[in-house]
């Protein structure tokens, strides 16, 4: 530990103060991306009109799983940006994007006004915003990596999952709010417009926050032929892939146990669907805490460490917790395996984004954590509920059980191939 640097109160001061200008960002992202789900059934028949409402939601999901496949693009237009032109400006420009969308949103006439553009227009800003979204997680992930402590990188990274996981929350609380103060027939008439200003408002400072920051790439970097190119990032094809497979594990089980355990709770378990969301919200809150925890712990075992026990616990855990959770009717019980399940998944998403931006050069960091995640996660995260409702109405939800457990076992595999990028990777030598 002898060439860890001893960082004066002043310099600790600014790192922590980026740290938080850019995780701000980051929780201003997703609070808008989840913002949409939780509001869709107040305002699909604004957009998709009808006497069906399944029809409705169903539209409404088909545009919001639109924007999800926009984050490949999003990750690789962003990942150029930020290792050609710098991370800060990425990280306004896509907290700009996200503000613009949001914006869109609030402000959107229904198809009772303008027709057929009213879900079009709907579209695009979900394109933007998806857009936004696969480039945000990339950019803000090398960012923190890069303006962190060295000793403390897991530490100060985990907090990218904190406010991950804190939008989401933060969304389900203005709901919550707005649930207490405004009839169903206001929610849907205008209310569903508020939260959506809501997060326009909150992106704004963010980006007055992340004008302030400084720069954590050089000219040098930047300036390279291959930086923010794919001819680049193909040089490093083994760190690509290696991070593809324990991400595909990771985004799988991640929303096994957070968006798609509520629907779990309800349609398998048998549990209320109020009981089944204050569970989530609760195992929710526990998960964001945990995050700093399984961080620090990762900054003393070692990020390879921290793979393996996430691979390994999963692999071993996965099937006995969703039968458990299937037959589970005490809501304090089923809130216990939730949160089992939830620190084992730690062990991935503390030093997620940490992981994969020690793994590749400064020139090509940022496009080969955001393009890596973004594919594995639109093919294996963003497919995780329509594959366990699949198989669950064909009569085969054990297979769901069996198919995240093979996934987590790949994510094992990897990681016990893969050399420890905390010490040999290449932000070591870093400042």
């Amino acid at each position: 530990m002898s060439d860890i640097p001893v960082y004066s109160a002043e310099d600790t001061r600014r790192r922590v103060f980026a740290i938080v200008g850019a995780s701000s960002g980051n929780l201003v992202e997703w609070f808008d991306f989840y913002i949409y789900s939780f509001l869709a059934l107040y305002f699909s028949a604004a957009f998709f009109p009808g006497g069906n409402p399944t029809v409705q939601l169903l539209n409404t999901a088909g545009v919001f799983a639109a924007g999800f496949l926009m984050r490949p693009i999003g990750g690789w237009l962003f990942g150029r940006i930020a290792d050609k032109h710098g991370r800060r400006n990425a990280m306004m420009i896509s907290v700009l994007m996200m503000c613009g969308g949001s914006l869109v949103i609030t402000f959107l006439p229904t198809y009772a006004m303008i027709g057929a553009w009213a879900p079009f227009l709907l579209l695009i800003a979900r394109l933007f915003q998806g857009l936004s979204v696969g480039g945000e997680y990339g950019t803000s992930a090398t960012y923190m990596s890069e303006v962190a402590l060295r000793g403390r990188r897991g530490f100060f990274a985990s907090f990218q999952y904190v406010t991950l996981i804190g939008g989401q929350l933060a969304a389900l609380l203005v709901l919550v709010i707005l649930q207490m103060f405004l009839s169903t027939e206001e929610l849907k008439a205008w209310g569903w417009r508020i939260p959506f200003f809501v997060g326009a408002c909150a992106a704004l400072v963010s980006l007055y926050l992340r004008r302030s920051l400084d720069e954590t790439s050089t000219a040098e970097t930047r300036d390279r032929k291959e930086a923010g190119t794919l001819a680049g990032l193909m040089q490093h094809k083994g760190a690509f892939m290696t991070v593809v497979g324990f991400t595909a594990g990771g985004s799988l089980i991640f929303y096994t146990f957070t968006t798609y355990m509520q629907k779990y709770l309800v349609n398998t378990a048998g549990m209320h669907a109020k009981t089944a969301s204050n569970v989530m919200t609760g195992a929710l809150f526990v998960y964001m805490l945990l995050q700093p925890l399984f961080g620090a712990l990762s900054d003393r075992i070692g990020r390879r460490t921290s793979m393996l026990w996430f691979g390994g616990l999963a692999t071993l855990g996965t099937v006995p917790l969703l039968h458990a959770l299937s037959g589970v009717t005490s809501p304090v019980m089923a809130f216990v395996l939730v949160v089992i399940a939830l620190a084992i998944v730690s062990f991935y998403t503390s030093i997620s984004g940490l992981i994969k931006a020690e793994m590749f050069p400064p020139e090509v960091r940022a496009l080969g954590v955001g393009l890596s995640y973004a594919v594995a996660n639109a093919i294996f995260g963003g497919s995780a509920e329509y594959v366990a409702l699949w198989l669950k109405s064909v009569g085969s939800e054990s297979a769901f059980f069996w198919y995240v457990t093979v996934m987590c076992f790949i994510s094992f595999v990897v990681s016990f191939r893969m050399m420890d990028p905390s010490k040999e990777g290449y932000l070591r030598n870093e400042p």
